[in-house]
């Protein structure tokens, strides 16, 4: 499969470029040369049903995610809005109100709350409470969800700075400046923390292995290698939240690779020519990605083989995939979430949640947690 461009949407993008008078492309703002897949008509052979519902406040243009650590789920919306919730109930711990509203997060490791703000600066909060412990201001606007682990808050602003601060007191540990290339997109790449390594993603599909205490690199890996004549041709930026699965670290990136990394070495197991604007989804069998012009693909984890592709969700602007029991979720711009066989990828039941969903759906033990673009927290379950 060769990575996939669309001169009228790369034309589309590169004007919104050029107006904004930067060097970032938004691939969310553009206009689909090609309407959405009609919904079609099929035999559910799933049920769902929802357990609750709380608001959070609207995301829009942002990737603000749910993040769940200790029985308790935090969700927060642009406009500034941060709340904690009892995952199992719904019921509201606390809410507290971030001035300057909210571009990036959530992210938390049970004790610490961390969200960026829009003022270009980060705030963490106690977990607990939702009492405001510290913050920090940064170089630039921060469109990635900051990471939490090993008593490390760790973001990336847009300007590819990598910086480091205490979880507890919020003093810079370390910062790691990057050269961006010359054109980007206006995306939010993620950042996983685990054993003491975090797992960037970046422009130029780079993905990066720092050490959380020293910001020393352990190893970097192309998920892409950027390719063509002119600028717009080479953007090939790490899209979305890298996923980790014991030794695998997978990525995928836009006019670029979905890629499976080791992740103690930076070796590359396995690579196939894609374009995404989201990241992947992972469980022990397979790795799922949702493709730009809006086919589902599931792939073998251990090779990188094809298994089987869904091309009915065709430019419906669809969120990362999530592994859900027997099914394989996506949500799309329209708010419905669309359940496939893991298996086969046939569509086994559809629902509507919201006005849109954005961001990728997040599997807790036997509930799904989706947060929708109009300020919907939802916990579903199948029966």
């Amino acid at each position: 499969m060769n990575a996939l461009v669309n001169p009228r949407r790369v034309a589309a993008l590169l004007l919104i470029a050029l107006l904004a008078g930067c060097s970032s492309l938004n691939p969310f703002q553009a206009k689909p040369r090609n309407q959405p897949a009609p919904l079609t008509s099929f035999t559910a052979t799933m049920a769902t049903r929802t357990l609750w519902t709380a608001n959070v406040g609207k995301s829009d243009d942002y990737f603000l995610m749910p993040a769940v650590a200790q029985g308790k789920v935090y969700a927060a919306g642009a406009d500034g809005e941060l709340a904690g919730f009892d995952i199992s109930s719904g019921k509201s711990l606390w809410r507290t109100k971030v001035a300057g509203g909210i571009t990036a997060g959530v992210a938390t490791d049970g004790v610490t709350v961390v969200v960026a703000g829009g003022e270009g600066n980060v705030l963490a909060f106690d977990a607990a409470t939702g009492k405001q412990r510290w913050t920090a201001q940064v170089s630039t606007e921060i469109l990635s969800a900051p990471a939490v682990g090993a008593g490390t808050v760790i973001v990336r602003s847009i300007d590819n700075k990598i910086t480091a601060y205490d979880a507890e007191s919020g003093v810079r540990r370390w910062f790691v400046q990057r050269t961006a290339p010359a054109l980007v997109l206006r995306s939010a790449p993620g950042i996983v923390i685990h054993d003491g390594v975090a797992y960037v993603g970046l422009p130029a599909g780079r993905l990066l292995a720092l050490s959380t205490t020293t910001g020393v690199a352990r190893w970097e890996a192309p998920i892409a290698e950027p390719r063509g004549a002119t600028e717009l041709e080479r953007v090939s930026d790490v899209s979305g939240m890298p996923v980790l699965l014991n030794r695998d670290i997978c990525a995928a990136s836009y006019q670029g690779r979905i890629a499976c990394v080791d992740a103690t070495n930076g070796s590359i197991r396995w690579a196939r020519d894609f374009s995404a604007e989201v990241g992947p989804g992972i469980d022990p069998r397979y790795v799922f990605g949702s493709d730009e012009r809006g086919n589902v693909l599931a792939l073998s984890r251990e090779s990188g083989g094809s298994l089987w592709r869904n091309t009915s969700l065709a430019w419906r602007g669809l969120s990362a995939p999530a592994s859900f029991g027997r099914a394989v979720v996506v949500g799309d711009r329209e708010g419905y979430l669309h359940f496939l066989s893991r298996d086969d990828g046939s569509l086994l039941v559809r629902s509507r949640v919201g006005d849109g969903v954005r961001a990728a759906p997040l599997t807790v033990d036997t509930s799904l947690l989706v947060q929708t673009t109009d300020g919907k927290l939802l916990a579903i379950t199948s029966n």
